[in-house]
């Protein structure tokens, strides 16, 4: 059990989503005499999302327009790595590079055996030596987490509950002798933002896991503590652009990767940066220098 309980909260956040999900099939059932169109809809999240699930580490590294690099070319990234895999009886991930000058870091793979860490150019002109182990650290936790498979299953039921939602509004929700038009209603509009937060949360829960677990394969929270605080203040001067393929993928980065502030951060994948480090300097018994 994580000393903040993350894996109980995650569990629970997957019971309220299940609940919508119930809640929506419910009403269908009442109105239609049949649970076909959710099942439907199921079968069609659950195929899209293991298309995404199999396919996570490609679509990732397409998407931060990432290229392979040598031991030769990156021989810290490889070292830091190496030894971590190895702390953690695992196997070495493939090590990718991203052009941008956007300063993150993110690993995907559905497994340990299929995984991939990426740096972006940016974050290696940011931090140290000792900050980068923080940070892959806490990557590599993800996949050993198995966070790519607990995403993938969020992001489906959401995707689910939105697509019957919105169907529910489309139609009006079939025989209306039998459905309750406004609980239909409430429940086509509420739904799919219920659905998108609970997600988020589960996101957000997972990189508190990450930060633990990472600070603890590498005895260090304070340097991932520092890591953070830096990758805070160069993503504010050098944001990436809010394209389509790198929101779909925002959730993987170890720093959410667009301006944020105001509302924005409702819909944030990530927690606030300052209870991340707040945490991690807990961990270390002491505030960072």
């Amino acid at each position: 059990m994580h000393r903040h309980y993350n894996g109980l909260k995650t569990a629970a956040l997957f019971g309220v989503l299940w609940a919508v999900l119930l809640g929506i099939g419910a009403l269908i059932a009442s109105s239609t005499r049949s649970p076909a169109p959710l099942v439907i809809f199921a079968l069609i999240g659950v195929g899209t999302t293991a298309y995404g699930y199999w396919n996570s580490d490609k679509i990732a590294i397409r998407s931060m327009q990432a290229y392979p690099v040598t031991e030769q070319q990156a021989p810290q990234i490889y070292q830091i790595v190496r030894e971590l895999s190895a702390k953690a009886n695992q196997p070495m991930p493939k090590i990718y590079l991203s052009p941008t000058q956007s300063p993150n870091a993110f690993a995907t793979g559905r497994n340990p055996q299929n995984a991939a860490v990426c740096c972006t150019e940016g974050i290696l002109r940011i931090l140290d030596l000792r900050e980068l182990r923080g940070v892959l650290g806490h990557e590599l936790m993800h996949v050993y987490n198995r966070d790519i498979l607990t995403s993938s299953m969020a992001a489906a039921i959401a995707g689910v509950i939105t697509s019957v939602a919105q169907m529910m509004l489309f139609f009006g929700g079939g025989d209306r002798r039998n459905a309750n038009p406004i609980a239909m209603i409430a429940m086509a509009l509420l739904a799919p933002l219920a659905a998108s937060l609970i997600q988020l949360a589960i996101s957000r829960t997972r990189e508190y896991d990450a930060d633990e677990d990472g600070s603890k394969l590498t005895d260090d929270p304070l340097a991932l503590a520092s890591a953070l605080r830096k990758l805070q203040s160069g993503i504010q001067q050098a944001p990436l652009p809010q394209d389509q393929n790198l929101v779909n993928t925002s959730h993987l980065m170890i720093a959410n990767p667009f301006r944020g502030g105001g509302l924005k951060s409702l819909f944030a994948t990530h927690p606030p940066m300052d209870q991340r480090i707040a945490r991690l300097e807990k961990m270390a018994g002491r505030p960072l220098n």
